[in-house]
């Protein structure tokens, strides 16, 4: 099904560009859900443009953050089984 999806005009980039580059896109995709649930609670606190940035640049910190920590355990499956006795 992925083949087929990778065939299609628009699509095909896209997953060609989230397998190039999977913890980018993994970002990109938590920091837009979490902006976005952000933005929703805190609609009608009275913000200012000011906290508005802060805390987005926070939230996008804060998800680049967690796919970071998220990344350890993948480094930790592709090393060899030999490298981890040691």
């Amino acid at each position: 099904m992925v083949d087929r999806l990778k065939k299609q005009p628009g699509l095909g980039t896209l997953i060609r560009l989230v397998e190039s580059w999977p913890r980018l896109s993994a970002w990109i995709v938590l920091s837009v859900g979490c902006i976005a649930l952000l933005v929703y609670e805190a609609r009608d606190v009275g913000l200012t443009a000011g906290n508005w940035a802060a805390l987005i640049i926070a939230t996008v910190l804060v998800a680049g953050l967690c796919i970071w920590i998220v990344s350890w355990e993948d480094e930790d499956e592709q090393e060899p089984s030999d490298q981890r006795s040691t």
